[in-house]
């Protein structure tokens, strides 16, 4: 039996990681993370009595799989479902893209469970500590995305307070967790949230989510309009279409790409790279219009959970694949260089 130091609570984290990074079931990442939150603020003694007497399972939130794993850890074993993980899903997700993952500062599209993702905001952040960000922008949805629980400017003034309490409890950590939003790009190009709240964030990432079959024309107007929009910095997913996974497949967005792109070049507004694997966003063809029309990139993850984070190496390998320069991606670039582009 292979020896394990690290304990109970960071073997839970790693094989919830792991899962997620593998796109596997939700319900079997909520076990191993609601049974690691459940021993967390646990002595470890008592934990460890649990272990002695049987009795993990009494535990709310350690079900059978999760308490083997604990148990495994408290006695400094190398868990069985942990050792699987590791052998069947730490592998690489790409063959290219590791040199520019290699300069990435940072990522500025994620979610936490304030909106639709499945994770805290304090776990969103510690995930990026230890994946070598020194920043994560936070992007939760804005009002209008009911179905993803989109904050209103209510909310959004709540979080923003958690988001400051967060970075004072990581201070001297070198990571900053920043203020952002995913803004809905409304249907006469306008943005989902007051301008005070815009004011108040450090990113802000605009995307369209509802009628993405729109004429073509009346697109084209509506992306344009939240570009010149000048608290808009990051244009997200900009097509909205899904190649692959399990909401199914959905065709791209129709607009005029060009004006699209030559607009954003214009008010200096970064292309995002959605490196989602069913998102693979902008489709290639338009990736290198982008490309060709001066554009700034954002290689951004779009994590709705930890695991996910780690999938900035998918839209490296599609950059690097593309020729776009280091310097172009706006991720980057160190904090403050990002935060005075992003300001203006």
């Amino acid at each position: 039996m292979s020896t394990y130091a690290a304990g109970p609570v960071a073997a839970l984290r790693r094989i919830a990681f792991l899962l997620e990074r593998a796109r596997e079931d939700t319900y079997k990442v909520k076990a191993f993370r609601g049974a690691a939150a459940a021993i967390l603020p646990l002595p470890a003694d008592e934990v460890a009595r649990h272990v002695e007497e049987g009795t993990l399972t009494d535990l709310p939130g350690v079900g059978a799989s999760s308490a083997k794993v604990i148990a495994a850890a408290v006695r400094g074993e190398l868990p069985e479902r942990l050792a699987t993980a590791e052998a069947d899903l730490a592998g690489p997700l790409t063959d290219g893209g590791a040199d520019l993952r290699s300069l990435l500062r940072g990522d500025l599209h994620s979610h936490s469970d304030w909106s639709d993702g499945g994770s805290p905001i304090e776990e969103m952040a510690i995930t990026a500590i230890e994946l070598g960000h020194d920043y994560l922008v936070l992007t939760d949805h804005s009002p209008r995305l009911k179905v993803a629980h989109g904050l209103s400017a209510e909310r959004l003034t709540r979080q923003l307070a958690v988001v400051e309490a967060v970075n004072e409890h990581l201070a001297g950590s070198g990571f900053t967790l920043l203020k952002g939003i995913e803004v809905d790009i409304l249907d006469d190009g306008g943005l989902d949230q007051t301008d005070d709240m815009l004011a108040r964030l450090d990113v802000r990432v605009a995307s369209v989510h509802s009628k993405l079959k729109m004429d073509a024309s009346a697109m084209t107007r509506r992306m344009i309009g939240a570009v010149r929009n000048p608290f808009t910095n990051v244009l997200g997913h900009c097509t909205g279409r899904l190649v692959t996974g399990g909401r199914g497949t959905r065709p791209q967005s129709q607009f005029d790409a060009k004006a699209v792109f030559e607009a954003c070049a214009e008010h200096d507004v970064a292309v995002e790279i959605n490196s989602r694997p069913e998102r693979r966003d902008p489709p290639t063809a338009l990736l290198e219009v982008a490309r060709d029309s001066g554009c700034l990139f954002s290689i951004d993850s779009d994590a709705h959970a930890p695991g996910q984070l780690d999938f900035l190496v998918l839209g490296c390998e599609r950059a690097e694949a593309a020729g776009i320069e280091a310097d172009r991606i706006v991720n980057t670039w160190p904090r403050e260089r990002l935060l005075e582009w992003a300001r203006q």
